[in-house]
């Protein structure tokens, strides 16, 4: 039955391949963070890796059996995050179906979110994904692995990932700031060759998604 179930989900996700969807989270963080980001990341994908994305991503909630209408979940925030039994397992059963969460820490989320994943996969790890990574191939190639966008601390940008069944189902990036580098230029006036970094790295999340 389980067998059974995983497949469902799986045929629920593959047949809405063309959406994808920002998690409202619990917990006082501000999950409407940066709110020019994934339009214009859907934008770019659209213009430069032939997908066919809906330019309006969906919001939904972490708990919702909507969920599984969508194979990338985007989460960002510079707060706490709290997943809830029922939310730790709704995640759970999307990510070992073969949905996909990219969580960006947006400065200050990295010690909220930690706890929150190790809720849902409390025997992985998370581990660094080294720069050989499909994700970094293509269509874009980072020789050195994730973009340094925003500074923050400092500290080297660092991407880590939950694996199932040596796919990457999780995608966590550290001290990069992704998101804020796909915001409309404006909002803090990065130079073109950043904002160009950033959205290829955004290109290449969702082209692994859709093609792995």
């Amino acid at each position: 039955m389980k067998k059974i179930y995983s497949v469902l989900l799986l045929i629920s996700i593959s047949s809405f391949s063309q959406e994808i969807a920002l998690v409202k989270y619990n917990g006082g963080g501000d999950w409407y963070a940066n709110p020019t980001s994934l339009p214009n990341l859907i934008k770019y994908c659209n213009a430069n890796i032939n997908t066919k994305i809906n330019p309006k991503p969906a919001t939904v909630e972490p708990g919702s059996p909507t969920i599984f209408s969508y194979p990338f979940l985007h989460m960002t925030g510079h707060g706490n995050v709290v997943f809830n039994d029922a939310e730790v397992s709704n995640l759970k059963k999307y990510l070992s179906a073969g949905g996909f969460l990219h969580i960006d820490d947006n400065y200050g989320m990295d010690r909220y979110i930690r706890k929150e994943i190790k809720k849902i996969f409390p025997n992985n790890e998370l581990i660094e994904i080294p720069s050989t990574h499909a994700i970094f191939q293509k269509p874009f190639l980072f020789t050195t692995g994730l973009p340094k966008i925003h500074e923050h601390d400092g500290k080297r940008p660092q991407a880590f990932g939950i694996f199932i069944d040596n796919k990457l189902v999780l995608l966590y990036t550290y001290e990069c700031d992704l998101g804020d580098g796909w915001e409309d230029p404006e909002v803090h006036n990065d130079p073109i060759s950043v904002r160009e970094k950033a959205l290829k790295m955004g290109a290449n999340i969702i082209n692994y998604i859709f093609n792995n």
